[in-house]
């Protein structure tokens, strides 16, 4: 079994919300917004920073790297990258594991595995994955992303503030997802 897929299945075992509200975790819906975030993330990424991103002579070698040699830290990124964009990235992992029924503990370890899918995966094949990133975004995601699910939770379901906490679920929801 692998790594993710234990990761996975803690989430389900820590929903203490699905108890609760006798519903188990969604997976599809989490797992589907998390692949189309990062899709459109390493889309950006390849236009704003060409150079390595979309240099495709070399991924295989950067693959190679990212799994065979250990995670670099620091990664040198801008401080507003590491402590902003991957917070709120990390939130937005957190927050739809949140909002599809995972407890607290299994939308941090959905936020974990996401994060590792984006630094092994999605940009593995540019750098080498960061430490930094590995740690800070599921922590910080988790923090930031309970206040988001909170403030989310505590305004009625029809009320168009709820778009302020949570507008990539609200806009999904409009379209039919039921969490």
């Amino acid at each position: 079994m692998s790594a993710t897929s234990l990761i996975l299945a803690a989430a389900v075992a820590v929903g203490e919300d699905s108890a609760a509200e006798n519903r188990a975790p969604d997976f599809v819906v989490p797992i589907a917004h998390s692949v189309g975030l990062m899709t459109v993330m390493r889309t950006t990424e390849a236009v704003i920073w060409p150079d390595p991103f979309a240099r495709t002579e070399y991924f295989g070698a950067r693959y190679e790297e990212a799994f065979t040699k250990p995670p670099i830290y620091p990664d040198g990124d801008a401080w507003y990258v590491n402590y902003v964009g991957h917070a709120f990235f990390g939130s937005e992992l957190y927050l739809r594991a949140r909002t599809c029924h995972f407890g607290w503990a299994g939308s941090l370890a959905f936020a974990a595995a996401g994060s590792t899918l984006w630094e092994y995966a999605f940009e593995g094949n540019g750098v080498r994955p960061s430490l930094q990133d590995l740690v800070y975004t599921p922590l910080a995601g988790a923090a930031l992303g309970e206040l988001r699910y909170f403030a989310w939770r505590s305004l009625p379901t029809k009320s168009p503030a709820r778009f302020i906490f949570d507008p990539l679920g609200e806009l999904e929801r409009t379209i039919g997802t039921d969490c």
